[in-house]
């Protein structure tokens, strides 16, 4: 049976007297060299563990924490004829993880749509009725909340399916031959606060090799989010630099109030904010750095958020060179 255990990548372990008498080489990967001989109770340290295997009864459990916090596994316990048990250790992190974020997703953009769903519903009751919508002005006003949330349900449902076409092509290559410099200026010229916005790159330019329109994506969102968040009236500066490593480095900096350090780590979750009632008012869906960030990892990048506060933010890309 040992030689068969070998030859698995489940982590498994032959039990005799309560002890381990045999780990395969993914489960001292797992728990250590030291287990060999070691007491089942201090080898696999769960109370829920420790009672099945001293049951004697064959049976499957879920344990947490067995190789880092956070971590699930099911532990699977098989009598032998001879007396001892084969345990065995399945990892369920990633399948409990995106069962979670999935319920997590779909929780959020339920949330997220029935937020100006709910407002527009409203709105449009009280012009039903003959004293609010009689009256000129109020009619406008509430027609231009109206307008405002269904353009915002337009941007959450346009983001959505957006990430889901990246997520779709995520592990497609990208082709095109892409000159980052000529990209941001185009982008930079279609803003619509383009006075606003300084390019300062290298005019011998840096090529890339990636998919154009999801770059452009990428660097649109990053600036749009600079100007809604940075200083009402400051500038936002793109600089574009190839480096001798081979490396096209990627900065844009605003000059907004700065972002606490708490919140760096989680900028890029889905539909995270860090004041939610600004960021509706300001249009802000919640996806657009999640999108950046999926983006530039099916380009093999890096992407960075650093920020002081009462200095502003900075928003930082790395993307390999085409002939590096």
């Amino acid at each position: 049976m040992s030689s068969i255990l070998e030859l698995i990548d489940v982590p498994a372990l032959i039990i005799r007297q309560g002890k381990v008498s045999y780990a395969n080489p993914a489960a001292l990967h797992l728990l250590g060299n030291h287990v060999m001989g070691q007491d089942m109770r201090i080898a696999i340290r769960h109370p829920d563990a420790v009672a099945l295997l001293a049951s004697g009864k064959t049976g499957r459990i879920k344990i947490s924490g067995l190789s880092v916090r956070g971590s699930i596994w099911e532990l699977a316990c098989h009598q032998l004829d001879d007396g001892s048990q084969l345990v065995t250790l399945h990892d369920l992190s990633v399948q409990v993880s995106v069962a979670r974020a999935h319920a997590d997703f779909v929780a959020n953009a339920s949330h997220e749509l029935r937020t100006p769903l709910a407002a527009i519903l409203g709105y449009v009751e009280t012009l039903a009725d003959d004293k609010a919508g009689g009256d000129p002005a109020t009619r406008q006003r509430f027609l231009g909340i109206i307008g405002r949330e269904a353009r915002r349900m337009q941007g959450l449902v346009e983001d959505l399916m957006s990430l889901s076409r990246i997520e779709a092509v995520k592990h497609e290559i990208p082709q095109d031959r892409i000159d980052l410099v000529a990209l941001a200026r185009q982008v930079a010229g279609e803003t619509a606060d383009s006075g606003r916005i300084i390019v300062e790159a290298d005019e011998n330019g840096a090529i890339i090799v990636g998919d154009q329109g999801q770059l452009a994506q990428v660097l649109r969102n990053l600036v749009e989010n600079s100007l809604r968040y940075g200083a009402q009236d400051g500038n936002v500066s793109i600089t574009i630099e190839a480096t001798a490593t081979g490396w096209a480095n990627v900065v844009i900096r605003d000059e907004g109030e700065g972002i606490a350090p708490e919140h760096l780590p989680r900028l890029t979750e889905r539909f995270y904010r860090i004041d939610a009632s600004r960021s509706r008012e300001a249009g802000g869906t919640g996806l657009g750095l999640s999108i950046v960030k999926h983006i530039v990892e099916r380009h093999r990048g890096r992407f960075d958020l650093s920020s002081r506060l009462g200095q502003g933010a900075t928003a930082s890309i790395m993307l390999p060179l085409a002939d590096a």
